[in-house]
């Protein structure tokens, strides 16, 4: 069974956009993943086709109203449904490559790509709605997000990458940022490629490689290279 995706937006006129090329797109033709979507306005009630409402309490901007969304929700993915359901939201836990590698795993998502103030609390609490972030900013709205989580977890299915082995030595799936490549030409601009790299020692590349991988983590990312020594405290 193919990984079934549905992504619930105001805009489906946005997808499949660049899931519709390169590796996700060639997937998507072959069958390895499908994608649906479905316009939220189609479940408003009133002749406006009304999907907001104005913040409880006042405040600036509008709330998605929860009876629209839920019954969007409740269209998509109907009891029984095993797929998570994930509401692209800049308050939610981090999309970290393990839980794309979770997702993976699975049968699909259903995407809820949020907009204006935000989502009416209830509803997320009511559908049980995973609120996942792809970072430390604030977009026009879910579906740039969704975008980016689904390209990250179709390029993990079976049969999307050229190599089966080519995901498992990039940035963060170990725990650390990944190492410096090179290419041909072996000088470029007074720049040579680093000897070592040339020296045909797979276990003194591989070696280098790892020292590269931990260098790079702790000058950018120190706070990966912290969560990694505490797990292996953990596990010793």
């Amino acid at each position: 069974m193919s990984f079934r995706a549905t992504v619930l937006t105001l805009f489906p006129e946005m997808f499949p956009g660049p899931l519709g090329s390169s590796l996700a797109g060639k997937a998507l033709s072959a069958g390895i993943w499908s994608l649906q979507t479905l316009d939220i306005r189609d479940y408003a009630t009133d002749r406006h086709r009304s999907v907001d409402d104005t913040p409880a309490g006042g405040g600036p901007g509008m709330v998605m109203r929860p009876d629209v969304l839920a019954s969007a929700i409740d269209a998509a993915s109907p009891a029984g449904d095993e797929r998570p359901r994930l509401l692209m939201s800049p308050r939610g836990a981090p999309l970290t490559q393990a839980r794309v590698r979770q997702l993976a795993a699975g049968p699909g998502a259903v995407l809820v790509c949020g907009r204006f103030e935000g989502v009416d609390e209830r509803v997320i609490a009511a559908r049980k709605l995973e609120e996942v972030s792809i970072g430390d900013y604030v977009l026009s709205g879910g579906e740039p997000a969704a975008i980016v989580g689904l390209d990250a977890v179709v390029r993990l299915l079976p049969g999307v990458m050229g190599e089966a082995l080519s995901g498992e030595d990039e940035s963060f799936e170990a725990g650390l940022l990944e190492h410096p490549h090179y290419t041909r030409p072996r000088v470029f601009e007074g720049h040579e490629i680093p000897d070592i790299l040339l020296s045909g020692d797979h276990g003194a590349i591989a070696r280098w490689r790892q020292a590269e991988a931990r260098r790079i983590t702790a000058e950018r990312r120190p706070d990966l290279k912290d969560r990694r020594d505490t797990e292996h405290k953990d596990r010793d």
